[in-house]
């Protein structure tokens, strides 16, 4: 796509997939290589070490053919093998404790109401019980808006060294930060779609080594989703099936900028893009929907507490080549998504949040 072509479609300030720049649509078109061929070993062995030092990890970095959605699967039939413990604050915690049911594992909710966020007392008290082998833990909830404490939930799961932490990174990897072996995170999980602004296709996951010992004991782990597969290919610069190769060029393309960029400075744009989308709620009489002190730095949910059309909002923005997100589920109308993550500058928030004060006034 030319430069000329690609500033006349509609641009995506959507939680995902977000918008993609002709740089990284380039890379997309490259000749396909063989994925078992050498060019795509090399391919491979380049782009691991520069996600590694993306994710401050030294311990395993692997590349699935599929959604994040994938991983939570994978997550829990390698890593659980007694109980999980699901934190539950918003549409996609909420299924993942749907995917461990039907995975066959004993699950129990830790469940809080959408807008709030899941504090490291409620987890403490909960594995103080013994019970559980494995806690899954959203970072992100993108359904609501409400970055839930990492770093603080890190400490607590410090204390519970046999219990597994999995962690869900789909919309803030690469948009907030994320050190992995700081953390003690034995399973993260992300997809392409989001903060690393790349058509969707592919998942980045990291597991601990301790958690490549955990999945050696667990049994039925079943195929696609295998870690010690994932290893096995993994030590010869591989993936275990056919992967999504042009999203690899591109991922490597993108793991070189977010370097070049410098992470902290990458964190940084993505902090002041939410400030000014949180400077312009207040200005305009809206409401964060998210519990305070809890936001995300990625994208921001809305109470619509002026009762705005929402879908007339995004009509009137697409005429303009913009469009932002409704609520989820049953947050539709009541709140609505801006997201900004990625490659997103900026000015180009300013540009969004300019039209939209033209069209609501």
């Amino acid at each position: 796509m030319s430069e000329q072509s690609w500033k006349k479609h509609t641009k995506l300030f959507i939680p995902g997939p977000v918008e993609v720049y002709p740089d990284v649509l380039s890379e997309l078109a490259m000749p396909t290589v063989g994925h078992r061929s050498q060019e795509f070993k090399d391919l491979y062995a380049d782009t691991i070490p520069k996600l590694k030092k993306i994710l401050y990890t030294d311990q395993e970095v692997f590349l699935s053919t599929s959604s994040a959605t994938g991983v939570w699967e994978g997550s829990i039939r390698n890593l659980v093998s007694k109980k999980v413990l699901s934190c539950m604050n918003g549409a996609f915690s909420d299924k993942w404790y749907d995917v461990a049911l039907l995975n066959g594992k004993q699950a129990d909710k830790l469940q809080v109401e959408w807008g709030k966020a899941i504090k490291p007392e409620m987890i403490d008290e909960k594995l103080a019980t013994g019970e559980y082998d494995a806690v899954t833990f959203v970072h992100n909830e993108t359904s609501t808006g409400v970055a839930n404490p990492l770093y603080d939930v890190a400490e607590v799961m410090k204390k519970y060294p046999d219990v597994m932490f999995i962690v869900d990174a789909v919309s803030s990897m690469t948009a907030m930060k994320l050190e992995i072996d700081k953390l003690g995170i034995d399973c993260c999980l992300a997809s392409v779609q989001k903060a690393f602004a790349i058509p969707p296709g592919l998942a980045v996951f990291t597991v601990s080594n301790k958690a490549m010992e955990k999945m050696a004991t667990v049994e039925n782990r079943g195929y696609y989703f295998d870690f010690k597969t994932f290893k096995k290919y993994g030590d010869k610069n591989n993936t275990p099936s056919t992967p999504p190769i042009p999203q690899i060029f591109a991922l490597n393309l993108q793991a070189k900028k977010m370097l070049e960029e410098g992470m902290e400075n990458r964190l940084q744009r993505h902090t002041k893009m939410k400030e000014m989308v949180h400077e312009w709620i207040k200005n305009k009489g809206f409401e964060l929907f998210p519990e305070s002190g809890y936001e995300s730095e990625s994208l921001t949910t809305i109470t619509n507490n002026k009762d705005i059309d929402v879908g007339d909002l995004n009509k009137k923005l697409r005429e303009k080549g913009m469009v932002i997100s409704n609520g989820y589920g049953k947050l539709a109308d009541k709140t609505f998504r801006i997201a900004h993550m990625g490659d997103t500058k900026p000015e180009e928030i300013k540009e969004l949040l300019d039209n939209i004060d033209e069209i609501i006034g």
